[in-house]
């Protein structure tokens, strides 16, 4: 047995791995004597500083040894090959235990902070949770051990850094300085960011300007209105991106005037005429509208599209007399110049984050992504929203919508889910045709929903007609939903 297995044994137990305990012990008795053994004389060395004390709670043993499973089977089960098992894939489960764990206050077990710095080094979307969750401890061992020193540069918990570092970091322990001191004093931030612009690379530049999106006013307008001179045109376009969500800037009142000129009412009022621009002018491509259009896109609806989709929403409003956005909408467009301009205010509506503008487009049959749109509007509503379109429509176009939905699952959107699995079952498809919206519900639906979803678990009848073996494998994803569901709530109870 190896050491890597041997410790697999020992965090598992032998009823899950094999062997007995007795046969373990003996065997890592001798494994440590000969890995001790093995090391050679070395040069004794002055000790390292303690660590800072973590006066945070411990875990609940239960807590403690469910943390030991998920680090020990992040790369374990239901992870390859197109079909699963009924086995819950816990490696899917860590990022949802450790949110709960952070959310109670807990830190982590001496013990398994390797093996959690190990797993927040191999996946990115663990690494917030995890070094909050594994706490001053953990930056102490990354000091020591070049594999995490990830932790130095990431995670709430990641020291002050030496102001040095601006000048002499690696790229992204810059961007996180820059961050840091941006979330405290932004303009100092600013400052900073100045001392070097002109000396940074454009992929820099550029990375430095898209870090102003998080926490973005109007006191960064003077320096975006001189980024959109940059002589990097990702530069200038991102720039011009983070001016037109900014409400008041005068970039948007330029675009609002060009917009203005390309947009009116016919006769009476009855419809909306569009005259697209005939050129993109200097004084355009400086603001962010990019000239070529991609391939199989006419020039003039290129430009007429990044005009309006820059344009502040709010001079629509006045544009047409005072209307809504829904009665707006509702208005007929000439010349087959709707989808143009409806797809335009829905890029705006979701780079201003302006929720009536949405709703009112998702109630248009929106042209585009409506998840983006759905993003925009609360939690609540925008659960009902997908709700009832998954009771409309099923689950074939519902999984983008689905995940942006907050976490759990609200009754009616988890409900609407179930009925939807179980409706795709009846009619003959095979469960692995919905296996991204039914991992999504293993880790989004409600625990207290397991006891819905129980009796789809049995094996049903076949009929002549029935697809092949499909009943068994939808009593295996569902069992395995029930069995996820059931496990993350008896996870949620061991954190207390």
């Amino acid at each position: 047995m190896t050491w890597p297995e041997l410790i697999g044994t020992a965090l598992l137990g032998t009823d899950r791995r094999g062997g007995e305990p007795t046969a373990l012990l003996a065997t890592a008795a001798t494994e440590t004597v000969r890995r001790r053994a093995g090391l050679r004389p070395a040069t004794a060395a002055e000790r390292p500083a303690p660590a800072q004390p973590d006066s945070r709670p411990a875990l609940p043993d239960a807590a403690r040894r469910r943390l030991a499973l998920l680090l020990a089977d992040r790369k374990g089960a239901g992870t390859g090959g197109s079909r699963r098992n009924a086995a819950p894939n816990l490696g899917e489960l860590l990022p949802q235990w450790l949110a709960a764990a952070n959310a109670r206050g807990y830190g982590a077990p001496p013990a398994l902070l390797p093996a959690l710095l190990d797993a927040a080094r191999a996946r990115t979307d663990l690494r917030a949770e995890a070094l909050t969750l594994a706490g001053p401890r953990a930056l102490w061992l990354a000091g020591l051990n070049p594999d995490w020193r990830y932790a130095l540069r990431t995670g709430a918990m990641a020291p002050r850094l030496d102001p040095g570092v601006w000048e002499e970091g690696l790229f992204a322990e810059r961007v996180a300085h820059l961050g840091r001191l941006r979330a405290s004093d932004p303009e100092a931030a600013l400052a900073l960011l100045r001392t070097t612009w002109a000396t940074e690379r454009a992929e820099d530049r550029l990375m430095f300007v898209d870090s102003l999106r998080e926490g973005l006013s109007p006191a960064d307008e003077p320096f975006l209105e001189q980024a959109l001179s940059d002589r990097s045109r990702n530069v200038r376009a991102t720039a011009a991106e983070l001016l037109s969500a900014l409400p008041g800037s005068a970039l948007g009142a330029r675009m609002a005037g060009r917009a203005r000129s390309c947009v009116s009412m016919a006769g009476a009022g009855e419809r909306i005429v569009v005259e697209a621009p005939y050129e993109c002018d200097a004084a355009m491509e400086r603001d962010g509208i990019v000239p070529v259009p991609p391939a199989g896109r006419g020039e003039r609806a290129w430009w007429f599209g990044q005009l309006v989709d820059a344009t502040p929403l709010a001079a629509w409003r006045e544009r047409f007399g005072g209307r809504t956005a829904e009665q707006i909408l509702a208005l007929p467009v000439a010349d087959e110049w709707q989808s143009d301009l409806h797809a335009a205010w829905c890029r705006a509506a979701v780079r201003q984050r302006d929720a009536d503008w949405a709703r009112a487009l998702l109630g248009q049959a929106p042209v585009g992504d409506p998840a983006k749109l759905l993003s925009v509007l609360p939690p609540q509503e925008r659960a009902g929203w997908v709700a009832r379109f998954v009771a409309s429509n099923g689950l074939s176009e519902a999984f983008q919508m689905l995940a942006v939905c907050e976490v759990p699952w609200a009754g009616p959107l988890g409900r609407a889910v179930v009925d939807a699995l179980d409706i795709a079952r009846d009619a003959g498809n095979y469960p692995w045709s919905f296996s991204g919206v039914m991992g999504l519900a293993e880790r989004c639906l409600d625990p207290a929903e397991a006891d819905r979803a129980t009796p789809l678990t049995a094996i049903p009848d076949e009929s002549a007609d029935a697809t092949p073996g499909a009943g068994v494998y939808w009593a295996e994803a569902f069992q395995r939903l029930v069995g996820t569901l059931r496990l993350r709530a008896e996870m949620l109870a061991e954190l207390g």
